[in-house]
């Protein structure tokens, strides 16, 4: 018999790279125009409300990590905590939205990086980052850490160039924070599409099988990606609305290329391109190594097919999910478009964590955060588009349904 566990070889750094590669992607570059046209001038505030809820997801995911340091993150904690069906209802509802993820930032990036062939250039980049991951997941951290690095680089000279073009000239009318009504739905819409750019702050939980010392890296990983991912946000935001102002932000297809051109800065419009392919190429690296061993610890307890429950004899690594998974993205990839994919996969990951803070709820101590989080995943799902809302329940139904047959046959 052939051993199915996976080798600890992350470390805390490796750790915090993942999520930060999980984090700060293509969700920067795409996700405040819709945003800022949900919330207008209360942007700051849906990005404070995606960064609380966020914030007791994350808190919620390390402290389960801790007890069940495991591939598969929540599919694992809501099967030991809430029994198999929420687990496996997790797992499906991260499976299918993390799948979506995937094709978004696939055709991000070719959207980028080769317009005008965006559907064959993002099936190409699909089939690399899963051959790259099927070399180790080492080789996966060390690209992951180049790609971060020079994300955040592009950024800060996009803050920079911003704020300092943009000082003593007049800004946008209002300001920041404008005037006018407070919308709450909107803000809530913002919220949820905003939690679209933070959901990968508790990736490293899903490796739980790969990390050394788990018990201390997991919670410390996550937590710091999270804190570094929230204040790069926090600043381009504050950027965007005193360069272009929450109108021209919404309108805008490329925010953050459009704000350093009104600042002066043209030369830097190809880095930010060049930077936003390169975030979309690392977050969809970080988001197959997520979704493929969620779907390894779905295959070992056989709701998803036995196959998938192979570890490389060489590389250490889940080849068959990745491979599944890397086909399966592909062909999606042939089918979508970027918007439809980050409605869908807000839906499946609102309901992802939703679980999770459940699953911590029953922990006992401490439960005001999992109850705040709980709360408003469900809430920021219900609010996302209707299209999406309909579309994630009809999937999500279906996986419930599936469940529900097998257990009957067996």
């Amino acid at each position: 018999m052939s051993d199915n566990r996976l080798a600890r070889r992350l470390s805390l750094p490796d750790a915090v790279v993942i999520g930060l590669g999980a984090m700060i992607g293509a969700g920067v570059f795409a996700a405040f125009a819709p945003a800022a046209a949900a919330a207008g001038r209360w942007l700051l505030v849906a990005l404070a409300l995606a960064a609380l809820v966020a914030y007791c997801n994350a808190i919620s995911s390390a402290r389960l990590a801790t007890r069940y340091p495991l591939s598969g993150g929540t599919y694992v904690y809501g099967r030991e905590r809430l029994g198999p069906f929420w687990g496996y209802l997790a797992g499906w509802s991260f499976v299918v939205g993390k799948t979506a993820s995937c094709a978004a930032m696939a055709l991000t990036f070719a959207a980028y990086a080769v317009p005008g062939f965006e559907r064959p250039a993002a099936v190409l980049v699909v089939l690399a980052v899963t051959a790259l991951n099927w070399h180790g997941v080492q080789r996966s951290v060390t690209a992951t850490r180049i790609i971060v690095a020079v994300v955040l680089a592009v950024l800060v000279a996009v803050v920079v160039a911003g704020l300092v073009g943009a000082t003593g000239t007049p800004g946008p009318a209002g300001g920041v924070f404008g005037s006018g009504p407070f919308p709450a739905l909107g803000v809530l819409q913002a919220a949820g599409l905003l939690f679209f750019a933070f959901a990968g702050y508790a990736r490293v939980a899903t490796l739980g099988e790969e990390v050394t010392d788990p018990a201390r890296t997991i919670p410390r990983a996550i937590v710091g990606a999270l804190a570094v991912t929230l204040a790069v946000y926090t600043a381009i935001a504050v950027t965007l609305l005193v360069v272009l102002g929450p109108e021209r932000t919404a309108t805008a297809p490329a925010p953050l290329a459009e704000a350093v051109t009104v600042a002066g800065a043209h030369w830097l419009v190809p880095v930010v391109r060049a930077g936003a392919a390169l975030a979309a190429a690392g977050a969809l690296l970080a988001l197959v190594l997520g979704v493929s061993r969620t779907a390894f610890a779905m295959a070992r307890d056989r709701h998803l097919p036995a196959a998938l429950d192979a570890v490389h004899p060489r590389h250490g690594v889940p080849h068959r999910a990745e491979l599944a998974v890397g086909l399966v993205v592909a062909v999606v990839v042939a089918l979508v478009d970027v918007r439809g994919a980050i409605g869908f996969s807000s839906f499946g990951v609102l309901l992802y964590y939703a679980v999770a803070n459940a699953s911590a709820w029953t922990l006992g101590r401490r439960r005001l955060v999992p109850a705040v989080g709980l709360v408003g995943c469900l809430v920021l799902a219900a609010a996302l588009p209707l299209s999406s809302v309909l579309t994630g329940a009809a999937v999500v139904a279906a996986g419930a349904l599936l469940y529900l047959v097998r257990r009957a046959r067996r």
